[in-house]
């Protein structure tokens, strides 16, 4: 049997405990691993609530980014062998022991990284990624990042400031000093952020990475120099009535070999600020649903 952390009906924290599941067999096209580190996200708690549905049947594991070693391959999937350390997405969930990745979505893990490191990277860093790449900017360039202290904001900062563009980015008091170790400028949100961010961008932003949605960015929208040069990951219909587009996403492991990449060569920091044991999963995932956590936290499980 394999140790997880789930939920057994969708609601609320109450709802959450640890399950015992057979050991999983992975299909045609996905790997075994045996997890060493599990990415904690938003959309975690998210798909407790049942934000993305209710069709999947509780109980259900948490998570969905994992790094760790293979141990089985499935019918079909070429260059991955038992033994390998690689990193990925989880579709039917990371919390636990074992897991079965998806090869698609399967990367190597670079020897110069740490288990930790590369399982924060397939959710929030591919997401800053793939939302980089849609808005498609230029050396010299002026980015505004909606909700800038978190996972992805983090990761999107760096990716930008490693390509020359200057990076705003909405936050609280609390964060102004994260923001800053980023190499960004932090303005406070809340009442009055457009004129605080006229302030410090009189003529305006290039672009908008929005992470928050619907009133955050509809109060900075007007700083857009080209109206509807906008890329979110929360609110579609906020992000496509200002003339913007919702983030598409990439989904292989092309992006995250390219992303492990950039760790080895100390490009991305993933941020990592709180580690937890498995058996601490209810704190992190706790953690994560203030809304307030900054840069990423890891489950840590089966350490040598």
């Amino acid at each position: 049997m394999v140790k997880a952390f789930g939920f057994v009906a969708y609601g609320g924290p109450e709802q959450q405990q640890f399950l015992d599941l057979p050991l999983p067999e992975p299909g045609p096209g996905g790997v075994r691993i045996e997890v060493r580190a599990a990415g904690v996200n938003p959309a975690d708690w998210k798909k407790r609530q049942g934000w993305f549905g209710t069709a999947a049947e509780p109980p259900l594991v948490m998570g969905s980014e994992a790094a760790g070693v293979i141990t089985a391959v499935g019918d079909g999937v070429n260059g991955f062998a038992v033994g390998d350390e690689v990193f990925g997405i989880a579709p039917g969930g990371a919390f636990a022991e074992q897991v079965l990745l998806s090869a698609r979505a399967t990367a190597r893990k670079p020897a110069g990284i740490g288990f930790d490191q590369a399982a924060a990277l397939p959710v929030a860093a591919a997401t800053a990624y793939d939302a980089l790449r849609q808005l498609d900017l230029r050396d010299g360039e002026t980015l505004l990042i909606v909700g800038i202290a978190g996972g992805v904001g983090s990761a999107a900062t760096q990716l930008a400031r490693a390509r020359g563009i200057h990076v705003l980015g909405t936050a609280g008091t609390g964060s102004a000093e994260h923001v800053r170790s980023l190499g960004a400028t932090p303005v406070r949100y809340g009442e009055g952020v457009a004129e605080r961010l006229r302030a410090v961008a009189p003529d305006g932003v290039d672009a908008i990475l929005d992470l928050v949605g619907d009133g955050a960015v509809r109060d900075v929208a007007g700083a857009l120099r080209r109206p509807g040069r906008l890329v979110s990951t929360a609110d579609r219909a906020t992000a496509e009535e200002l003339g913007g587009a919702y983030v598409q996403r990439d989904g292989t492991a092309t992006v995250l070999t390219a992303l492990a990449d950039l760790v080895a060569a100390g490009t991305l920091d993933p941020q990592i600020s709180a580690r937890y044991p498995l058996d601490r999963a209810a704190e992190a995932i706790a953690e994560v649903e203030t809304g307030h956590a900054r840069g990423k936290l890891i489950l840590e499980m089966n350490r040598p």
